[in-house]
């Protein structure tokens, strides 16, 4: 079976046809934001360019993290299938209802957001989780851990946007540490033996 330039397999599925996938090298920036992008804001600029930097990678998260809960959503097995079912639909929700406000008030600020699933790759801190036979107690965990991680991710992003005179942005980003701490809890909560 031919490999990537990654050199992971991939097959087609049985058509004996293969693909070729190819990874190109190209840096992303998401500021400055080229001029027709470029929302106009007191702001000044370096203060704008390390709010964009702080907050890029945590959508990115956001975006990694929302997968591997629909992942664990789809593929949970076991004797408590429908409630960590229906916890981890709940929570992939969440997660992707605080991606549209960051990534708009990137774009109110005068930065750039997200374009492409290699710019979320290169931005990602949240690993992938590609197995499929994860007993549920597992998966519990590594949303836990993996939320732990956004929500000091997330702590730090609030205090460079106040650091960097943006009192709106770390205002909305506390209401997106509100809910990850929410999961943050759920998820404690439910991976306690008794």
């Amino acid at each position: 079976m031919p490999a990537t330039s990654d050199g992971r397999s991939n097959s087609s599925g049985g058509s004996g046809r293969t693909a070729t996938i190819t990874k190109t090298a190209t840096e992303v920036r998401a500021y400055p934001a080229p001029s027709p992008l470029a929302t106009p804001t007191d702001l000044k600029t370096s203060d704008v360019k390390a709010i964009v930097e702080a907050v890029n990678p945590l959508i990115a998260d956001s975006f990694a993290l929302y997968v591997k809960s629909k992942h664990f959503h789809w593929h949970l097995y076991g004797p408590h299938f429908r409630d960590y079912h229906l916890l981890f639909d709940e929570q992939a929700e969440s997660i992707l209802d605080g991606i549209d406000p960051l990534a708009e008030r990137l774009r109110k600020i005068g930065g750039t957001t997200i374009r492409s699933i290699s710019h979320i790759a290169s931005l990602q801190t949240i690993e992938d989780d590609n197995e499929v036979e994860i007993p549920a107690a597992k998966m519990l965990a590594r949303l836990l851990k993996d939320n732990q991680r956004m929500a000091e991710a997330q702590r730090a992003a609030i205090d460079t946007c106040e650091d960097h005179n943006d009192s709106v942005t770390a205002n909305l980003l506390q209401e997106v540490l509100d809910a990850t701490e929410r999961r943050i809890w759920f998820l404690h909560e439910a991976a306690q033996k008794g």
